[in-house]
């Protein structure tokens, strides 16, 4: 028994000081993680240019506003682009995260949020087609700051 609580006195000692010299390494980076970015790359169809730009200045908004309200994003932003070749984005729109946790169930956060700015899914999917007519999305990415010491 004193054999068995000596080796597990031992064991929990171990572990204790690896954790100590993670701690140790994880302190010596040059850097944090910060804020998390989902950046979507658009590109407006021909001659909707400023009919896009009225949606986010829109509805577009009024659903960022309320999420960050509520706490589910930190901020947001639309960069418009000179594209470079007809596959090129014209536009970027930057959505701002705490953290990546923030993107745990994030849909069963909005959902609520989107119900009430623009009805049910059907309604919601009836007008995403309807954007579409205006533009193409080029895709997404994450990024993440790392936020120097």
């Amino acid at each position: 028994m004193k054999m068995r609580k000596r080796a597990l006195g031992a064991l929990a000692g171990l572990l204790l000081s690896f954790f100590a010299v993670g701690a140790a390494v994880a302190a010596d980076r040059p850097y944090t993680e910060g804020v998390v970015s989902e950046i979507s790359s658009i590109r407006t169809e021909p001659g909707m240019f400023d009919a896009y730009m009225a949606w986010l200045a829109g509805p577009y908004k009024q659903i960022m506003e309320a999420q960050k309200a509520a706490g589910l994003i930190v901020d947001y932003a639309v960069y418009a682009a000179a594209p470079r070749s007809p596959s090129d984005p014209d536009l970027y729109l930057v959505t701002v995260y705490k953290n990546m946790a923030a993107l745990d169930d994030l849909a069963a956060k909005s959902d609520p949020i989107m119900e009430k700015l623009q009805g049910s899914l059907a309604d919601q999917n009836k007008a995403y087609i309807e954007r579409g007519k205006m533009r193409t999305v080029l895709g997404s990415e994450l990024v993440r700051e790392a936020v120097l010491k």
